[in-house]
């Protein structure tokens, strides 16, 4: 299957069965695969293809594990952390983390919320290992299957990987603020990194009814695209999940993410998750501490009250209604 590999660089295949199949047990266990195709994927889909080497952080920086060490205790490291469930630093540029492969258990949910239909085309902004992108060719097939990064490596390590894999769906070199207008209309767009506001140009190549679910915010985001007439309109909920992603690059304030000053708040807040996810969506329009009075008002609200509407080149995010009390603006959504 795929391309040859070295056997004194690599697990023995009953090595990573087994490992993969812990990790797909213990992922079931949480209930993140109840959809037998999408644990079929996670079954089949070799995970240690896609992450050959990776990084670990210690003091001062990071340690790299690959599966040619030469050191078989390292090795046994290395494939214990390839099927661990968490997620994994995959490229690492000047001391900054670029690009990993996420928890396997948030990608079961992911992909189960992303709600796939047989026949649908994907987009995946954010091509990482191409682990995601097997798991979805593995589920509808790799001609429906396109996924994009703005880094030329990225995506050549991606192809690499996905062909080793036996796996071939569209890996495109772009910008993924832009989406990948060749290759629509999608059915479903997901991303794996995180947005400061959704891309305008993304609705423009969905089809009716789409489905976009992206990480906003330290949150995901689930917005369905209007149908007809009201195609330029979408709108969601979040998940009650907590996500945190590598940043888009290409839009504005799609840098590393910020977290904003809480000097004088009460650490009870400053520290809490749920606090800080809507520091995040209100950053640049909400006050800290105008966002601490609204959160303990509103019985320190969990994310599902959360939602995001877009209209035309405007966007807001609202707590339980779109329509007010409580919304507010979000940054332009990129080209």
């Amino acid at each position: 299957m795929g391309a040859h590999r070295d056997d004194a660089q690599w697990p023995d295949e009953a090595a990573a069965a087994e490992a993969r199949a812990a990790l797909v047990r213990e992922i079931a266990a949480s209930g993140a695969l109840e959809d037998p195709a999408w644990l079929a994927a996670f079954e089949e889909v070799p995970r240690h293809i896609f992450v050959p080497y990776y990084f670990v952080s210690r003091p001062g920086g990071y340690d790299r594990l690959w599966g040619g060490d030469p050191d078989p205790v390292r090795r046994r490291r290395w494939l214990r952390g390839a099927y661990a469930d968490g997620p994994l630093a995959t490229r690492v540029r000047d001391g900054e983390l670029i690009s990993s492969s996420s928890q396997p258990s948030l990608m079961a949910r992911m992909l189960a919320e992303l709600d796939v239909r047989d026949g649908d085309r994907v987009l995946e902004i954010g091509a990482g290992s191409g682990y995601n992108a097997a798991l979805l060719s593995h589920r509808l097939g790799e001609e429906l299957v396109t996924t994009i990064d703005l880094d030329p490596e990225i995506t050549e390590s991606a192809r690499a990987h996905l062909a080793a894999a036996g796996y071939r769906p569209a890996v495109v070199t772009g910008d993924g603020a832009r989406g990948c207008p060749e290759r629509a209309p999608f059915d479903r767009i997901i991303a794996t990194c995180t947005l400061p506001s959704v891309p305008r140009g993304w609705l423009a190549q969905c089809g009716p009814g789409a489905r976009i679910l992206a990480p906003l915010a330290t949150g995901l985001i689930v917005l369905r695209v209007g149908d007809g007439a009201r195609h330029d309109r979408a709108e969601g909920r979040f998940l009650h999940t907590a996500a945190y992603f590598v940043p888009l690059r290409g839009v504005p304030g799609g840098g590393p993410l910020t977290r904003r000053p809480v000097g004088g708040l009460p650490r009870r807040a400053a520290e809490n998750d749920l606090f800080r996810f809507l520091l995040a969506l209100t950053e640049g329009s909400l006050d800290p501490h105008e966002a601490l009075s609204l959160w303990e008002r509103e019985r320190r609200p969990k994310r599902e009250r959360y939602g995001v509407t877009i209209a035309g080149d405007q966007q807001w995010a609202w707590l339980d209604d779109p329509e007010g009390p409580y919304v507010w603006p979000l940054s332009p959504g990129g080209p």
